[in-house]
């Protein structure tokens, strides 16, 4: 039997993906993480819960709705995909060795993609679980030197109990607290009194070790990058947009990002990637490999850099790093995710592609914005507007222009790609996705405000939503997990 080729530089592996044979999904609730890996990798599908596109583009698969039970987290609507007879017919007709990808999934998960006669291309379940943990978190970044905001972690059963916690470890009255899993704005929780603290009571007591830090005023960023078996490979610094109301309704809540080449000074920059590298190569340690991102707090007063979270596996970040200009030099990042998992030997050296990814040459400016339904009632979508560009006019109202799936095609600034998620027929309720928004340049001041032209942009995408009100009798609750 001949040896496997080794690839030894990105040349050729881009040419390796170019010419992939088997047949690789991404299944999840829409392809927003993902968007535009088809055009790297040959035989790369999309498997959708919601059909963003009108059945327009050529990739994606969205199955006929079927009876189902209520989702309750994305991993149910992997499942659900999984097993329905269209998505099966279609995975045994294109035929092949199948490897799966996704966002989130589960143990039920893996099990479906082993009757598909396929493999999970990402970490197992259990040990992303393991890893998705906040609280285990703190723990890995302690072994890797990457340290958390002033901490403790503990289980709390009432106010005086959190006080004296505090007192111990110095961490002051003004607190974040933090469970162990969930998405950020529902499960951190803002504590400074004992009114705060009965509004979240009953999400912490009895709901065992919690993150409990000393609040600071801080930048959120982002960062992404990938533990192969060569090193860790690092993306780009990223600005983080938290809880703008005309955004999201939920305090702290992501609702965006930017990248471009000066975001934050260049120490912090600098810094982040380290820390980032090092956290990479702990993760190596512990048996993890693959794509991950880690959020980082940048202290305004001080410019210390505090570990935040970690995310192990893709995220809703993911779009703006893999679309970057470096990744259109080289491979998006998640290319170097798949390599790792396709066991096919390759050899990088690793300091020189992330120092060349660490030049400001590399990095272009774009921002998106994740447009939600901010006010507190539920309706039902009659009207959405199509994904596609949009432009702005001059007195700042906004209109489609024309079907597109590629977000590089918007020209300018006064353009915008728009990737729909609620479509006429959805319930339109608070923090219900209505679609993200990408633009060239940055949606925030240099002050970290949304400019004049993003809230005209917001408000318009806003304004193409027509709905009619839901009837008191089908009243219903409004799903609490996320789906990107």
């Amino acid at each position: 039997m001949m040896p496997k080729k080794t690839l030894r530089n990105i040349s050729e592996i881009r040419r390796f993906f170019h010419t992939n044979k088997d047949p690789i999904y991404f299944v999840s609730a829409t392809n927003f993480n993902l968007l535009g890996l088809d055009e790297w990798v040959k035989n790369f599908k999309f498997i959708c819960y919601m059909d963003c596109f009108d059945g327009k583009h050529p990739n994606v698969l969205c199955p006929s709705e079927i009876p189902h039970d209520e989702f309750q987290s994305i991993e149910d609507i992997n499942n659900y995909l999984l097993q329905h007879k269209e998505v099966v017919d279609y995975v045994k007709a294109r035929g092949g060795k199948p490897k799966f990808v996704f966002l989130m999934f589960d143990e039920t998960t893996e099990r479906l993609v082993k009757e598909l006669g396929g493999e999970v291309w990402f970490p197992k379940a259990k040990l992303r679980q393991s890893m998705d943990n906040k609280i285990e978190t703190v723990r890995v970044g302690n072994k890797a030197g990457v340290p958390s905001v002033p901490n403790t972690l503990a289980e709390v059963k009432s106010y005086d109990e959190l006080k004296k916690i505090c007192a111990e470890h110095d961490l002051g009255d003004d607190l974040v607290l933090q469970s162990a899993f969930g998405d950020s704005g529902h499960t951190t929780f803002f504590i400074n009194s004992e009114e705060d603290w009965r509004k979240h009571e009953h999400e912490i007591v009895d709901e065992g070790e919690i993150k409990i830090m000393k609040r600071i005023d801080c930048r959120g960023s982002a960062i992404e990058a990938c533990a192969t078996s060569e090193g860790t490979i690092v993306g780009p610094l990223m600005t983080e947009l938290v809880g703008f109301k005309e955004l999201t309704p939920y305090r702290g809540g992501w609702c965006g990002n930017e990248i471009f080449s000066t975001a934050f000074a260049p120490k912090a920059r600098q810094k982040a990637r380290e820390l980032t590298f090092q956290f990479g190569e702990q993760l190596r340690k512990e048996g993890y490999r693959g794509y991950f991102e880690l959020d980082f707090l940048i202290d305004k007063k001080t410019g210390d850099i505090w570990l935040g979270e970690l995310n192990p596996r893709i995220t809703g970040a993911s779009s703006m790093t893999n679309h970057a200009a470096f990744a259109h030099a080289d491979a998006p990042l998640f290319l170097f995710h798949l390599l790792e998992f396709s066991k096919k030997p390759f050899k990088l050296d690793v300091e020189e592609l992330n120092a060349r990814w660490a030049d400001p040459d590399m990095i272009d400016s774009w921002s998106q914005m994740v447009i939600k339904h901010t006010e507190d009632n539920v309706d039902i979508i009659t009207h959405a507007p199509p994904t596609g560009i949009y432009k702005m006019h001059e007195d700042g109202t906004i209109a489609f222009d024309r079907f597109d799936y590629h977000r590089r095609a918007v020209e300018g600034e006064d353009e915008a790609f728009f990737l729909r998620i609620s479509a006429p027929g959805d319930y339109r309720y608070e923090g219900a996705d209505l679609g993200i928004l990408v633009t060239r340049g940055r949606s925030m001041t240099k002050n970290f405000q949304l400019t004049d032209k993003s809230r005209a942009w917001i408000d318009g995408i806003k304004k193409a939503y027509s709905a009619r009100p839901l009837p008191s009798a089908a009243a219903t609750e409004s799903p609490a997990f996320k789906i990107m």
